[in-house]
Order: structure tokens, then C-alpha cells, then sequence
């Protein structure tokens, strides 16, 4: 058994990761006992903090955090004997420390009381997840206005790729973020996007294919039947003898909806990678940029239209294509 004590707190299991988040980390110390003689140090601070993950507590060790004896312990699989104290300095996990506010350059280009539209840059990931924690869309609106804290996901109704450029309506309120999503599931606001696809895709396209996650990659989507109903209207403005500008519309929303339609039918967008894109026009980051957006506002009824030009490399990509 395992005898724990924490400098910080009289009863370690009431410790939320809000209390972690200050300055002064909390330690906490055990003797080990003769019953865990011989057991794994990461199985010891399972025991010693077991509100929180064993990844996590073993990314304390790798950090540096834990002590054995006094001396700091560097591997997870190291075994403890009996009399040996234990000195575990637990630090916040990745995820309580997404939820705050940073100072970000977001492109706004339309706000009221209600909402806001924002032009998001390529590379700027939207909502904190597993390798991407901070600086991102999100974080930059919790610092934006003193309302994102009190609302679901700062008040995200809908999501762009970490490398999709263009607009986004976000909601500054908890009735306009309710009819946000209503209207969205309603497919009452109208999305239009430009891209660069490989290949001659004809003048017209509609695409019904119903999407969801790719059983050989989790990382994917992929059209399967079964999957949730997903369409994709595909117009093109510009062709050459091996890409194709195009104009895509969506009447869903589904994760990397026009990215896995375009690969599906044979016209996978420039550089993007994940859906076998070759990459060209030196772009880094798949051809793909949300152009348009437009929606009856959710509080004052009246309609609403926004465009955002294609951004630098879009814009470049667009012109060495000869479009």
C-alpha cells in the first residue's frame, strides 16, 4: 500500500485541474510500503494521483517531475522498493491548459453583439486537441471578448481545417451560438468554397456520397456505405491541361467533406497529402479556401453575405496554374 501525503491539499482526489492551473504546482510524497515492493514507479503514481491519466503521469517523469529518494527518476518501468519515498510535483495536463486566453491576430471582419465572422489563416488550427493546445482560434476568442469563456467552445458552431483558409461565423452569445447550430443542421447557412484540383473536372459535378471515418486510418474520412449523407456541388472556373480552379458548394458538413469528394471522384486538391494530392504550384498546404459565407443573422433577421479573396499563396497558386 501506498501512503501518500500533498503539501497543497488535504484530499488529493478533490484537486481539479482549475486548481492545478496556478503558479505553485502541488507535490505530493509517499513511503512506499512493503505490499508495492518491486511494482513500476508510473504504477505507484497511478495510486498516488489517480485522477489523472497514467500517459500523463508519465509525462511528469519524462519531465522531469518525479523523484525518487530524492534523486529525479527519468523512467516510467523503474522499480520502487519498500522505505523509498516518492516525490511526484504534479503539473496541469495539456488539456486544462488549452482552455485560456491568448492574445491572437484574428482577421475579423464583420462583428456585433451577436456574432462575429472571422477570416481564419491557413495553418491555425480552430479548437485545442492532441498536438495542437494552444494558439488557436479558440484561444485567440477567449481573449477577444469577456463572453467566449461562459459559452460551449467560446462559441465554434462550425469548423475549417487546420490548413483550410477563410470564413467562420462564431457566435458571441448562447442564444446566437443555439441558432448558429440550428440553422447549420438546417443547412440554412450557405458555404462556398475555391480549390485547386488535380485533373479535368467537368463544368458540373454533384456529389452525393455519404462520409465517415476511414476504418483503415483515423486520421481520415472516406465515402463507405452507411456513412452519414454528404453533398458536395462542384462548378469550374478555370481549367488547364492537367488542374482545375473550381468553385465547390456544400450542403453538409461533414469532416474534410470537398477534400475526400474531390479524391473520391479522381480530382484530389493540390497538395493535399492525406488524400493522395500531389503537391504543386508550390503550394504546402491543400488548395482550399472557405470564399464565401452567407446566413440570415439569427437575432436581427436580416441577411448576411461575406467574401474573402484568396489569400497569398492561394492567390499565386492560382496565377502559376494560369487561371
Amino acid at each position: 500500500m501506498v501512503h501518500a501525503t500533498a503539501d497543497l491539499a488535504d484530499n488529493a482526489d478533490d484537486v481539479s485541474a482549475e486548481d492545478l492551473a496556478g503558479e505553485a504546482p502541488e507535490i505530493r510524497q509517499c513511503e512506499v510500503d512493503q505490499a508495492w515492493h518491486g511494482e513500476r514507479l508510473d504504477k505507484v503514481l497511478v495510486r498516488m494521483a489517480p485522477e489523472f491519466s497514467r500517459s500523463h503521469l508519465q509525462s511528469l517523469i519524462e519531465r522531469s517531475c518525479v523523484q525518487v529518494q530524492g534523486e529525479v527518476a527519468d523512467t516510467a518501468s523503474r522499480k520502487v522498493r519498500a522505505g523509498q519515498v516518492v516525490r511526484l510535483e504534479l503539473q496541469p495536463t495539456e488539456e486544462s491548459r488549452a482552455f485560456r486566453a491568448e492574445a491572437l491576430p484574428l482577421d475579423i471582419v464583420f462583428e456585433d453583439a451577436h456574432l462575429l465572422v472571422l477570416n481564419k489563416a491557413a495553418g491555425m488550427v480552430v479548437h485545442p486537441a492532441a498536438g495542437n493546445w494552444s494558439r488557436t482560434v479558440m484561444n485567440g476568442l477567449l481573449a477577444h471578448h469577456a463572453g467566449a469563456a461562459s459559452l460551449p467552445r467560446a462559441g465554434i458552431v462550425h469548423r475549417l481545417d487546420k490548413d483550410t483558409s477563410g470564413l467562420m461565423v462564431v457566435g458571441k452569445t448562447l442564444p446566437a451560438v443555439t441558432a448558429l447550430m440550428r440553422m447549420i443542421a438546417a443547412r440554412e447557412v450557405h458555404r462556398e468554397y475555391r480549390a485547386i484540383a488535380h485533373g479535368r473536372v467537368p463544368d458540373e459535378m454533384e456529389i452525393d456520397a455519404p462520409l465517415r471515418r476511414d476504418p483503415q486510418s483515423r486520421v481520415k474520412m472516406a465515402v463507405v456505405a452507411g456513412g452519414k449523407p454528404s453533398r458536395t456541388d462542384v462548378f469550374v472556373l478555370a481549367r488547364g491541361e492537367h488542374l482545375s480552379g473550381v468553385r465547390c458548394v456544400l450542403h453538409s458538413g461533414r469532416t474534410h467533406q470537398i477534400r475526400v469528394h474531390m479524391a473520391f471522384k479522381g480530382f484530389p486538391l493540390v497538395s493535399d497529402s492525406l488524400y493522395g494530392g500531389a503537391p504543386a504550384l508550390g503550394l504546402t498546404r491543400q488548395a482550399l479556401h472557405a470564399a464565401r459565407l452567407s446566413f440570415i443573422h439569427p437575432v436581427l433577421g436580416e441577411p448576411l453575405v461575406f467574401e474573402a479573396g484568396l489569400p497569398a499563396d492561394l492567390d499565386a497558386a492560382w496565377r502559376a496554374a494560369g487561371f
